[in-house]
């Protein structure tokens, strides 16, 4: 019996995890060297984008005490060659939705071994440069200037 391949939905969430005094948690990505805030595609179960969010957060950092905030942002981008043939064959982009957390402290994320291999806090100017992706790298400027206008 055949079993059907399942792909994944173009549709994805952003999660720039932060303190009080904007450190930026990065995590590593396994095989890349890339280094990246906390990302995932929706799944069928999903009953909206928060619960992606919390279920990546959780999958990758163990985190679930903290502020989520949804930024209402979204970013459509090409998705890499490499990538593409995780998604149905008439499918070249997805879609990401921003979104923040913010924990009280630097805290230790417990990290999923098949996702991330390292992490490290950094404070937002040096996180925007660490980030692989153009999308994190403008969520964490934005991430000083929403808390800077919030003031």
């Amino acid at each position: 019996m055949l079993v059907p391949m399942t792909f994944k939905l173009p549709e994805s969430v952003l999660v720039v995890i932060h303190t009080p005094r904007l450190d930026v948690l990065l995590l590593e990505r396994v095989g890349t060297r890339f280094w990246q805030s906390v990302t995932g595609s929706r799944e069928p179960g999903d009953p909206d984008l928060e619960a992606t969010a919390r279920r990546e957060l959780l999958e990758e950092t163990g985190l679930s005490a903290g502020t989520l905030t949804d930024w209402r942002q979204t970013n459509r981008y090409e998705i890499w060659a490499q990538w593409r043939s995780r998604y149905a064959p008439d499918v070249t982009h997805n879609t990401e939705h921003v979104f923040a957390f913010q924990v009280p402290e630097l805290t230790v994320a417990t990290l999923d071994p098949a996702e991330h291999v390292a992490q490290m806090w950094l404070p937002w100017q040096e996180a925007m440069k660490k980030v692989f992706s153009p999308t994190n790298r403008d969520a964490i400027w934005q991430l000083q200037q929403l808390v800077k206008s919030s003031s």
